[in-house]
C-alpha cells in the first residue's frame, strides 16, 4: 500500500525530525499507512518567530488579496477530491461518503470566508452630537490553531480559514491521530502563501500543543476539542492574556414531543443525529428524551431503524457505520459499555459487521441503545463520543427542558415536534449556543451560522461573520466635539 507520510512545513521549507510516530488504518490496524515526524519546543518556536515576522507584511496585504489564497485552495481540493477523500476515509475511519461530505464542506468554508472581505474593508462610521467615531477591525498578530481528530479538514479550516482572511500569520498543529490529509492540503496552501504566513508543526499535545499555548509571542488560540483539554489551555495561555476561541465537549439532547411525527424520515434523520461517523462529533446527538405516552412507539421504531446498520470499512459500500477512530476512545466506548452491561440499565446490541470484518480487525463497536435509565445516571450526564444512545422518557414539557438544561454542557439541542411555532418558543429556553427544530445533525449549523457554546462547552462563537470578528482586534478612533 502507498505510504502517505507527510513533513511540517515552517517558513515556507518541508521540516522533518528523527522521532517519528507510525499511523495505522483505524479499521484494519494490521496495514501502516504512513508516518509522521514529531515535532518539538523548537520547532514551534521557529514556526512562531517567523510567523511573527511574516504576519504584519501578510496583514498590509489586503483582504481581497488574501481571499484569493483561500479561493485557490478551495480549488485544489476540489481538483483532487478523489485521492484526498480516499485518504481522509482511510486514516481517520469515515466511510469514502462521510469524508467526501467532509472535503465538500471544507471547500465551501474557504469560499464562504473568501466572501467576507468587506467586513474587513468597511469602516463603521458613527457622527452624532458627541463628535465622529470611526470602528475599525484590526488582525491579532500570530494564532495558533489545535484541530482535532474527528474532522480535522472541515474543523482545520473553521479555525484557519477566518484567522488568515483577517490577516493573521498561522501556527497550525494537526492531530496526531489524524494528521495527513491536513497537512497535505495545508503544505499546497504554504507554498502558495508568502514564507511564514502558515505553519504546520506535527506532533503532541503535550509537547507541541503546550508550546503553542504558552508561547508568549502567540495572540491568539483557536481550539477544538475536549473541555478537559480546553481548560488547561486557558490556564497556560492565560499568563500572557491571550485571545481565546474554544469549541469543547457537548452533551446534546434531542427532546421529542408529544405531538412530534414518529415517521420514517424523522426515524431516519434521527438516526443520522445519533450515529453518524460512530457518534464522534461535537454537536451529535447524546441523549435523547421523548413524551412518555410516545416513549414506547419512539423506542422500537428508533430500534428497528438503527438495526439496519452496518458496521465496516469504509472503503466497503456496504458499510454504513466505520470504526472508532482511535485507540483511546475506542477504549473509552469499550469500558462506558461495559459499565453499562454491569448495572441495572437495558443495554440492546444494534446492527451487524459487514460480511468478512472481524471485531478484532479494526476499532470496531456495534452501537448501543440504552433504556431503563434515568436521567441522573451517567450515561445520560456524561459525553460519550461514541455510538452508544441513551433513550429517556418526560413528563410534561417543563420536565424536558429541565433535563437537557440540567448539564455543565451547552453546544447543540433539538426540539422535535409537529407545531414549529412551539419548537421555536421553547428553543429560547434551552441553554445551548444551537438549537435546532426538527433536524440535528452533521450539516444543520452551517458555515454561515454561528457556532459555538454555553458554560463548558466553549469560548466564543465560529462560522459566520462572527468567526471572522472573533479573529479582529476592534479598534475605536474617537475625535470628540462636546466636550
Amino acid at each position: 500500500m502507498k505510504n502517505f507520510s507527510v513533513d511540517m512545513y515552517i517558513n515556507g521549507e518541508s521540516v522533518s525530525n528523527s522521532e517519528k510516530l507510525t499511523l495505522h488504518d483505524p479499521a484494519n490496524l494490521k496495514v501502516v499507512i504512513g508516518e509522521i515526524p514529531m515535532g518539538n519546543e523548537a520547532h514551534v518556536n521557529k514556526a512562531v518567530e517567523c510567523a511573527h515576522i511574516a504576519w504584519p507584511q501578510w496583514s498590509a496585504l489586503g483582504a481581497d488579496a488574501r481571499a484569493e489564497y483561500l479561493q485557490s485552495t478551495a480549488k485544489y481540493i476540489e481538483e483532487n477530491i478523489g485521492s484526498l477523500t480516499e485518504l481522509l476515509a482511510l486514516e481517520n475511519g469515515k466511510l469514502l461518503s462521510e469524508a467526501k461530505a467532509e472535503l465538500v464542506a471544507s471547500v465551501n468554508v474557504l469560499k464562504y470566508y473568501s466572501t467576507l472581505t468587506n467586513e474587513l474593508n468597511e469602516d463603521k462610521v458613527i457622527e452624532n452630537e458627541q463628535g465622529k467615531m470611526v470602528l475599525t477591525r484590526d488582525s491579532m498578530g500570530v494564532v495558533s490553531v489545535i484541530v482535532p481528530w474527528n474532522f480535522p479538514v472541515l474543523l482545520g479550516f473553521m479555525m484557519a480559514a477566518p484567522a488568515l482572511l483577517a490577516g493573521n500569520s498561522v501556527v497550525l498543529k494537526p492531530s496526531t491521530f489524524s494528521p495527513l490529509t491536513l497537512t497535505k492540503i495545508l503544505r499546497h496552501m504554504a507554498g502558495m502563501l508568502p514564507n511564514g504566513v502558515l505553519n504546520v508543526v506535527l506532533g503532541s499535545g503535550s509537547t507541541v500543543g503546550h508550546e503553542m499555548t504558552v508561547h508568549p509571542r502567540v495572540r491568539k488560540i483557536t481550539f477544538t476539542g475536549s473541555t478537559e483539554i480546553g481548560s488547561k489551555i486557558i490556564s497556560e495561555g492565560s499568563k500572557t492574556i491571550k485571545n481565546f476561541s474554544m469549541e469543547l465537549g457537548g452533551n446534546d439532547a434531542a427532546i421529542v414531543l408529544s405531538d412530534a411525527n414518529i415517521d420514517e424520515e424523522m426515524i431516519n434523520k434521527m438516526i443520522k443525529g445519533v450515529f453518524t461517523f460512530c457518534g464522534q462529533i461535537c454537536y451529535a446527538i447524546k441523549r435523547i428524551y421523548v413524551s412518555k405516552d410516545r416513549y414506547s412507539e419512539f423506542v422500537e421504531k428508533f430500534t428497528a431503524a438503527a438495526d439496519n446498520l452496518k458496521v465496516g470499512h469504509g472503503f466497503n459500500p456496504k458499510a454504513t457505520l466505520g470504526p472508532i477512530n482511535n485507540k483511546p476512545q475506542f477504549e473509552s466506548v469499550q469500558k462506558l459499555i461495559k459499565d453499562l452491561e454491569t448495572s441495572n440499565a437495558t443495554v440492546t446490541q444494534v446492527g451487524a459487521f459487514v460480511e468478512g470484518v472481524k471485531e478484532e480487525d479494526g476499532y470496531y463497536v456495534l452501537p448501543r441503545i440504552v433504556t431503563g435509565v434515568s436521567h441522573e445516571d451517567d450515561i445520560v450526564q456524561k459525553e460519550q463520543f461514541g455510538p452508544v444512545i441513551p433513550i429517556v422518557p418526560f413528563e410534561t414539557e417543563e420536565e424536558a427542558i429541565s433535563f437537557a438544561n440540567d448539564t455543565e454542557f451547552g453546544l447543540g439541542n433539538s426540539i422535535w415536534t409537529s407545531n414549529e411555532e412551539r419548537g421555536f418558543q421553547l428553543a429560547k429556553r434551552l441553554q445551548s449556543g444551537s438549537v435546532f427544530i426538527n433536524i440535528h445533525q452533521v450539516g444543520a449549523s452551517a458555515v454561515n451560522m454561528p457556532f459555538g457554546g454555553y458554560k463548558q462547552s466553549g469560548i466564543g462563537r465560529g462560522h459566520a461573520v462572527e468567526g471572522l470578528h472573533e479573529h479582529t482586534e476592534l479598534k475605536a478612533i474617537i475625535r470628540r466635539t462636546d466636550m
